[in-house]
């Protein structure tokens, strides 16, 4: 399970070698067995002895700030890379293996959007027309990503992103379209949000980025070694360039959470620079976003949890990377296909939203 503690002044401790949960009046033991990652929101206290047990037992201890972005984290220093794995990462950007992956990922990204603004169309007839013309402009962007060819990702980057950028503004608006009329939003708006559904958005994306982290370490793979997005000072790069194959759990997450009439304005406080969760918001939304993960879809050839194909993905990538990348015959896109019936907004176990 993922732990995740967002309630101020909860106290998480260490007793008889289980985690013990303080908060309120209540209280919980949970044994480390059971315990894959533990995530703190602000005004938690923890002990090192709690520390200490979570490392014994390789769960990391991530820490989010108010809008649920991963500031740091807890793991224990032995170092999983080994030096031919990181080798191969450095030199893929330099090769036209680094061209395949990066072309590939921006590729899986793009066909996500095509598909959800699709599934979503089919949901809302009313507004078919146009969510299927928004998608039909995101089919042309992926031709334009897979004419792409180069020999190394620096001469492909501006393309590719620029590419990514034009259908991420198509893609968006499709999902703005798709709200009931008061909670329809202009763009992405990232820290301070400008609106609810972004709001949400970026915490469940922040959740996102500590799974892809975790995976990425666990795998052996360094997260600051990325292709698409260039290396800087702390800059998780490889994070960054794989959470987009798994951005769309978060968007649909959020959508269904919209379509099923739960969200309100009282999930939030609003000040002058933006909206923000509160205590009510962050308890929904990492509740259906770790129910929703813990689903299971095909992926591949395997029955996997939606969680676990991150990891699976990270090992993936490790292996590719260590025995070379040498054809295109290494891509497989349809390693990310979804259920189109899992949107809860489905006229047959769902009312429509109101539009106002």
């Amino acid at each position: 399970m993922q732990l995740i503690l967002n309630t101020f002044g909860t106290s998480l401790r260490k007793q008889d070698g289980m985690f013990l949960v303080l908060a309120n009046d209540k209280k919980a033991v949970l044994s480390p067995e059971k315990v894959d990652s533990i995530l703190l929101a602000t005004g938690v206290h923890l002990s090192t002895d709690v520390i200490r047990l979570a490392i014994e037992h390789h769960i990391d201890i991530v820490l989010l700030d108010s809008v649920g972005e991963p500031y740091g984290r807890f793991w224990h220093g032995r170092p999983g890379s080994t030096a031919a794995l990181r080798r191969a990462q450095l030199e893929a950007s330099f090769r036209e293996e680094g061209v395949l992956l990066a072309r590939e990922w921006v590729t899986i990204k793009l066909n996500h959007q095509a598909s959800m603004l699709r599934e979503l169309a089919r949901n809302r007839p009313d507004r078919l027309d146009a969510l299927e013309q928004q998608a039909l402009k995101i089919d042309r962007m992926v031709i334009s990503v897979e004419a792409t060819r180069g020999t190394a990702v620096d001469e492909l980057r501006g393309t590719l992103m620029g590419l990514e950028g034009v259908a991420g503004r198509e893609y968006f608006s499709g999902l703005s379209l798709a709200l009931p009329q008061r909670f329809r939003f202009t763009g992405r708006s990232r820290s301070p949000a400008k609106d609810e559904f972004n709001c949400l958005l970026n915490y469940a994306y922040g959740v996102l980025y500590g799974l892809v982290e975790r995976a990425c370490m666990i795998s052996g793979l360094d997260p600051y070694i990325g292709l698409l997005h260039t290396d800087n000072y702390n800059k998780l790069s490889l994070v960054f360039d794989l959470v987009e194959l798994f951005r769309v759990h978060a968007e649909r997450v959020c959508i269904n959470l919209f379509a099923a009439r739960k969200i309100s304005p009282e999930l939030f406080d609003q000040k002058d620079t933006g909206f923000r969760l509160n205590k009510e918001g962050r308890t929904l939304l990492l509740q259906s976003l770790n129910d929703y993960l813990d689903r299971r879809h095909r992926h591949g050839r395997r029955n996997l949890k939606i969680r676990d194909t991150i990891p699976y993905e990270c090992q993936r990538l490790a292996s590719r990377l260590l025995k070379g990348i040498d054809t295109e015959s290494d891509i497989d896109l349809e390693v990310f296909d979804f259920d189109a019936n899992s949107d809860p907004s489905t006229p047959e176990t769902q009312q429509q939203a109101p539009e106002d």
